[in-house]
């Protein structure tokens, strides 16, 4: 299968190779924690992570930074603003947020994927305001409208 490939400027200040999709048809690529010295996490604690990567994306694209689904389900290490995203304008190191949602500590190595980065088109939104939204079936029905 072909898949689009768009160009992003890339500078790895890091200690390790680039970001890059582990199966052929992945769609996020690994970030690696650029840390000089482990960190310990502990249970409900947050911690910035560096991870060495700065990228120029075209106008028209954002990079989301989203949990690796491993490390979130063996380990209750996640991403604390999932998806972090990361805007076409911004120049300066892809960081992310890590929590630990376990009981137990949790240490992350210089060289841990720690999250991945997903890079998706997007639109500029042009508000229309009007006094009223047509109505559909649904309508104004939200959380657990439908049932359990």
């Amino acid at each position: 299968m072909k898949m689009n490939k768009i160009k992003v400027n890339i500078i790895n200040k890091s200690s390790f190779d680039l970001p890059a999709y582990q199966t052929e048809l992945s769609a996020g690529m690994d970030l690696r924690a650029n840390i000089s010295e482990p960190i310990v996490l502990k249970p409900l604690e947050r911690v910035l992570v560096d991870t060495g990567i700065f990228i120029e994306l075209p106008a028209g694209y954002e990079a989301q930074v989203r949990p690796r689904s491993g490390l979130a389900a063996k380990s209750g290490i996640t991403v604390l603003n999932a998806p972090g995203t990361i805007d076409a304008d911004y120049r300066g190191e892809v960081k992310v947020i890590l929590v630990n949602l376990s009981n137990d500590n949790f240490t992350v190595n210089a060289g841990d994927r720690i999250a991945q980065i997903l890079v998706a088109k997007h639109e500029i939104v042009q508000w229309n305001q009007v006094d009223e939204l047509g109505e559909t079936e649904r309508s104004a029905g939200g959380f657990g409208h439908t049932g359990v």
